[in-house]
């Protein structure tokens, strides 16, 4: 269980970089989602925890949707505050549930106009918690997502739990767009070389420092350097040494350093990296 209070926030990182993956809109309303009531995207609230961020060398996020709902108050925040880029989407695990998928589309599709919304996200699939006769809508979903990304000229990042396979089948069939993100990336080595072999943005969130992740470590070694971002996925997933807590976007912090203790690297180069990935992924804010 998620304690009440967001974790305490870490020293300051020695270069600003992003969290490339939050949900603010239910980070400062408490743990779980499904019992949240979003603040307004200007509150002090919500202000509060982006300042908190900025304090620690978090300088940047990317707030993200996942239904028509969010998605619209994604979009209010990063046009009220300039540290913000904003995603829009439907997530998979809602398509299979929309009675009018087709107009939840549209919706989406008029909110990704504005040049503050960077992305289609989080789109994709998800096999864990959607059986296989949802599997047709999320599909259905992905594709018109990367249709509406293209087209706009938007990043589209993905969510993808239990279906690496078809993640990939689904981008070739249909040609990527320029830019993609596999966000809380997931898989293993061979799926990271999959996934770098054609350019796709890998985004590491805080359960790449959990002691049972050997898999995702191995994934992030394989990573090429330009390709690699860092995310919390707020409010889930806290990193150690906070897990247990409620996730917040400054915790994004821990993540870059863990791997960069993990990768060898020099802790303010690495942050250089990451910011210039994630201008690389989504653009300057």
């Amino acid at each position: 269980m998620y304690k009440p209070d967001p974790a305490p926030s870490p020293a300051p990182l020695p270069a600003p970089i992003a969290d490339t993956h939050t949900h603010l809109d239910i980070v400062g309303s408490g743990y779980p989602a499904d019992e949240a009531v979003a603040p307004e995207p200007a509150s002090d609230e919500v202000r509060e925890l982006i300042d908190q961020a900025e304090a620690v060398g978090v300088a940047h996020l990317v707030q993200v949707g996942t239904d028509v709902a969010s998605s619209r108050w994604s979009a209010s925040l990063a046009e009220a505050d300039e540290r913000i880029l904003a995603a829009v989407a439907l997530h998979p695990n809602e398509a299979p549930l929309l009675g009018d998928l087709d107009g939840a589309l549209a919706a989406i599709d008029e909110l990704a106009a504005p040049p503050r919304v960077a992305a289609l996200g989080e789109t994709g699939l998800d096999y864990f918690r959607t059986d296989e006769s949802g599997r047709a809508a999320q599909q259905a979903s992905f594709r018109a997502h990367i249709e509406i990304a293209k087209r706009r000229g938007k990043t589209l990042v993905i969510h993808d739990r239990d279906a690496h396979a078809d993640v990939l089948s689904i981008l070739d069939e249909e040609g990527a767009p320029d830019r993609v993100v596999l966000h809380c990336f997931s898989g293993d080595f061979a799926f990271a070389n999959e996934c770098a072999r054609r350019g796709f943005y890998m985004s590491f969130a805080g359960n790449v420092t959990f002691k049972n992740a050997e898999q995702l470590r191995g994934a992030a070694a394989v990573a090429p350097a330009e390709l690699v971002l860092v995310e919390t996925d707020a409010p889930f997933m806290a990193p150690m040494p906070v897990r247990g807590h409620r996730n917040h976007p400054a915790l994004t912090n821990y993540t870059a350093r863990f791997l960069a203790d993990h990768l060898g690297r020099d802790l303010e180069k690495w942050c250089v990296q990451l910011g210039e990935n994630t201008r690389g992924a989504f653009g300057d804010w």
